[in-house]
């Protein structure tokens, strides 16, 4: 191995939680490839220039376009996402060489730190919820559309901090990033997906490479769980079929089972209204080797139920 190739430049965001993640990454490349080194490229994403903005105010790509084109510019060999910040349409020339193993995909309610650690369902009437999610707030006021949902933007240790300043009931994180943070003593309750459907990939991590048949490509693979890797493929193509992203109120959650027959994959899926007074969920199974069919074929059916009349108010006419 040349010295080139001996060191790998991997990209990441600048958050507590994205430097955990790479970090992590980085370890686990060390591993599998003894004598590699590693070193962190620190971008800067719009996520950051507009910490105050609305996800679905800035549009696709707020957590990955600089990191995209850092790598296809050969600034960076691999860049470290959570994978349901990443689009589901990649660039081209990028490609996720790595998905490995997965972490708790469920949602988690929070509550203030000074105040009592209330259930979601336990809040009173007009109680306020913080969250920047679409998602996470059309299934909120969909389940209990007597509560306020307020715009909540920034990493975790900035949301907590916040519900205390605005005094809010509560606000809901990943749970995935609360246990990388040793965070996890906020959570009043884990939220079971039949509540609230958690994000495309939440609790997975991306490390895209360019898809170059390069060295960085081929070091990455090593890193790959093929069971996160076949959870994950259903769920994007769900949201690739509603052509979807992080302004669009829509989640899924696939699950493996084992049987006689093979692993058999069942996925969960939503896509809601804004405002919560429309919500369509619907299921479908199959073999583990039809990921790419199931999530597709789940969209169809959201869509033909009222889905595509929800996502067309969305877009511009």
């Amino acid at each position: 191995m040349s010295a080139a190739e001996a060191r790998l430049k991997i990209g990441t965001r600048g958050s507590p939680l994205a430097l955990w993640q790479a970090r992590w990454v980085a370890a686990e490349l060390q591993k599998a490839h003894p004598g590699i080194q590693c070193e962190l490229v620190t971008i800067r994403t719009l996520a950051e220039k507009f910490p105050e903005r609305g996800v679905a105010e800035i549009g696709v790509g707020i957590f990955t376009r600089e990191l995209d084109e850092a790598l296809l510019a050969g600034r960076i060999d691999l860049a470290v996402h959570s994978l349901k910040d990443v689009p589901s349409e990649l660039p081209a020339g990028i490609t996720i060489a790595a998905v490995p193993p997965r972490e708790s995909p469920l949602d988690a309610f929070l509550t203030a730190r000074s105040a009592e650690k209330r259930r979601l369902d336990a809040l009173p009437r007009g109680a306020r919820i913080g969250t920047g999610s679409p998602r996470r707030k059309a299934q909120i006021l969909h389940r209990r559309p007597d509560l306020e949902v307020v715009p909540l933007r920034g990493n975790v240790a900035t949301r907590l901090r916040k519900v205390e300043e605005l005094g809010l009931a509560g606000t809901i994180l990943a749970h995935a990033g609360l246990r990388r943070l040793e965070e996890e003593s906020a959570i009043a309750e884990l939220l079971d997906p039949e509540v609230i459907v958690p994000a495309v990939s939440q609790g997975a991590l991306g490390v895209a490479a360019r898809d170059d048949g390069g060295i960085a490509l081929h070091r990455a693979a090593a890193l790959d769980h093929a069971e996160s890797r076949i959870r994950v493929t259903a769920e994007r193509a769900f949201l690739r079929q509603l052509r979807g992203g992080c302004q669009v109120p829509a989640g899924a959650l696939a699950t493996l089972e084992g049987s006689s027959a093979g692993p058999r994959l069942r996925l969960l899926g939503v896509v809601a209204s804004p405002d919560g007074t429309s919500l369509i969920r619907g299921e479908a199974s199959g073999g583990a080797d039809a990921a790419e069919r199931i999530g597709v074929e789940l969209a169809q059916d959201l869509l033909g139920r009222g889905g595509a009349a929800i996502l067309g108010t969305l877009r511009p006419q």
